[in-house]
């Protein structure tokens, strides 16, 4: 096994309310008509009210081509990344130095070399460290950078690991698609970063009570810069993951992903992924969980990413979870919009920061992405049982 010892998220600094990067958004690709009706009636629906990007939003009408774009993602990628992996590793007790591992994720930009070799000279990573950056998995990246990381472990039980998310959604809205798919991630996307810092078993930090120096608890909630720290006083922060389950579904590789093209990427949204939900994540769910003795009744605790309202109310039904018991993604959608593979990293830390699971119980980390996959990571909470029923804990 493995126990994740923090998770930390960062923001960038520029906060804007949804209807300011609506009216924006409808100037910047000239909309008008119906298509100015369609765009602002899809960011309304989108479960979204407020977003943190990582240019000043005046300063995106000025990016000449996907060359320029991709300069800026490089500078804030980069930036972000560095904040987020040196908060997590600060709230897990250990230095860039102590790290053995990095997988790092993202799709909103190119990098090489990588965004954790751009950073590793920054904040003093060892040269021997392992690096795995994985690209084009898209919004399931976080969940699999997890389940990835475990496997190291599980074979290196003394190491320890970095899993590093960073997206600029922002930076790829194509000012000249009106397409429906383009419309809905102005909408949907924000940007921002992830770590999460995870340790073997035979690691001093991957035993339940060897908590995190730092500040009790600290979660500075969803302003700029937004950081959610675990407790070093609340074992029950640190989650063992126990196992991973990957699932590619044939003949859908256009549900989700990019057209690469002259003027950058270009969103691939297939309005059939709620049906995809709903047609394979119970079945699925059920067998992994089986394999453990365990249904869906013995999970305590849900992390799912945020891909936006009609996936999420998919993923209820499939489920057969009430939209509470979602409640954590549900307002991480609302607070930063979806992140890409950031989110449910996002929603990681704001679980186990705000509402600590029952000693002993079970959670399940899911996403899914480009593929189209799905990825599962059974958690369990450190402890004994308080009860012999588990309760569902909500956002």
């Amino acid at each position: 096994m493995s126990r994740i010892l923090a998770v930390a998220g960062a923001l960038p600094a520029h906060r804007h309310d949804q209807r300011e990067i609506t009216e924006a958004l409808t100037g910047m690709i000239g909309a008008t008509g119906t298509t100015a009706e369609l765009l602002r009636r899809v960011h309304a629906n989108s479960g979204v009210s407020q977003r943190f990007l990582a240019l000043p939003l005046h300063e995106y009408a000025a990016l000449p081509d996907f060359t320029a774009a991709n300069d800026r993602y490089l500078e804030v990628a980069v930036d972000l990344g560095a904040r987020a992996m040196l908060d997590a590793l600060d709230q897990a007790g250990l230095t860039p130095h102590d790290v053995d591992l990095v997988v790092s994720t993202t799709i909103t930009g190119i990098a090489v070399p990588s965004i954790d070799a751009r950073i590793a000279g920054r904040i003093g990573l060892r040269e021997d460290v392992v690096r795995m950056p994985l690209f084009g998995l898209g919004c399931v990246a976080g969940a699999a950078g997890i389940a990835r990381a475990h496997d190291y472990l599980v074979g290196r039980p003394g190491k320890a690991a970095v899993v590093l998310a960073v997206e600029l959604c922002s930076l790829t809205v194509q000012r000249d698609d009106t397409s429906r798919a383009n419309l809905v991630a102005s909408g949907l996307f924000g940007d921002g970063a992830a770590a999460v810092v995870l340790a073997g078993d035979d690691h001093p930090g991957g035993h339940a009570g060897a908590g995190p120096r730092g500040n009790d608890a600290a979660h500075t909630g969803a302003g700029p810069g937004h950081t959610a720290y675990l407790s070093d006083h609340d074992t029950r922060t640190q989650p063992e993951v126990l196992d991973t389950r990957s699932r590619l579904y044939p003949d859908t590789e256009r549900a989700m992903g990019w057209d690469v093209g002259s003027t950058g990427l270009r969103i691939v949204l297939d309005v059939a992924i709620p049906t995809l939900v709903r047609t394979h994540v119970r079945a699925d769910v059920d067998r992994f969980l089986a394999d453990h003795g365990l249904t869906r009744a013995d999970i305590g605790w849900w992390v799912a990413h945020p891909g936006g309202p009609k996936v999420l109310e998919a993923m209820a039904d499939a489920l057969q979870v009430p939209r509470e018991a979602l409640g954590v993604t549900w307002r991480s959608l609302d607070r930063i919009g979806n992140l890409s593979s950031a989110s449910v990293l996002h929603v990681l830390a704001d679980t186990l920061a705000d509402h600590p699971p029952t000693p002993g119980s079970h959670g399940v980390l899911l996403a899914m992405g480009p593929g189209f996959c799905l990825e599962l990571v059974l958690l369990r909470a450190p402890g004994a049982p308080e009860s012999p029923a588990l309760s569902l804990v909500a956002g």
